[in-house]
């Protein structure tokens, strides 16, 4: 019998403007596990990330949450887009922000109580912004800027974290930061899929990992996947470039 996962996705292309950019994907992804999506650019990462968001139309396919179109469990699944996704000149400050992860939990025209509070000053207090609190966004540095919508998904306490390049254009402080927050929602079962495109630090981040180049490379535990054969695959003619950068190891 085939095993489920908390996202499963069954035989998905997608196409733009009659460009296929992702085909025949299937995926079964389970939870208290980090994924690395990795593929070099066209490779459809983000694509994926909207498909199961479903923010976009697909060609074909079936994506189920826990069981679920999407629509039946979006409150379950947060999303943390590219910085350049973002609107930063929006008039927004850093609590603001944070508070925003709480109104998929609220009703129409409720409002945000005590406990929305708390759970936002907490998340805050986790990603250390509670001093930036009162700071527009626009104000904030990359490294901030990505502390802040990762407090937003921490406040949302969803089961599901879609996470694109959320380690782009900040300090390693932040880094390090970010990956340990991770790691710890993972451990709490949650399931995480980030794309990323710093190869160096993939068996470091991750423990299983998907690679992507319009096809479905392969997918699984890190060490079984992450090797020469797949890179290869995924990234061809960029192969000797990540020999020399170390990225690939020679160990079989």
């Amino acid at each position: 019998m085939k095993q489920m996962g908390v996202i499963s996705v069954e035989d998905l292309s997608v196409s733009y403007e009659r460009k296929r950019v992702l085909s025949n994907i299937y995926l079964h992804l389970q939870a208290g596990h980090i994924y690395g999506v990795l593929g070099p650019n066209g490779a459809g990462k983000s694509t994926l990330f909207k498909a199961i968001l479903g923010l976009l139309d697909t060609a074909s396919g079936e994506i189920k949450v826990n069981g679920l179109p999407i629509e039946a469990v979006r409150k379950e699944v947060v999303y943390v887009p590219q910085k350049s996704e973002v609107d930063w000149s929006f008039p927004a400050t850093v609590y603001d922000v944070v508070l925003m992860g709480r109104y998929p939990h609220k009703k129409v025209f409720s409002r945000l109580n005590a406990a929305d509070h708390a759970k936002a000053k907490a998340a805050m207090d986790e990603l250390g912004i509670t001093d930036l609190q009162r700071r527009q966004i626009g104000e904030l540095s990359g490294g901030q800027q990505q502390r802040v919508f990762l407090a937003r998904a921490l406040a949302q306490e969803a089961d599901i974290f879609l996470l694109d390049e959320p380690f782009v254009g900040v300090d390693i402080t932040t880094e390090e930061k970010i990956i340990q927050v991770l790691k710890r929602l993972a451990s709490e079962g949650k399931t995480l899929l980030v794309v990323h495109h710093d190869l160096s630090s993939v068996h470091t981040y991750f423990d299983q990992v998907i690679l992507l180049n319009q096809r479905l490379i392969a997918y699984g535990p890190t060490q079984e996947v992450f090797v020469e054969e797949n890179i290869a695959k995924a990234y061809g003619g960029q192969l000797p470039i990540l020999h020399q950068l170390g990225v690939i190891d020679d160990r079989k």
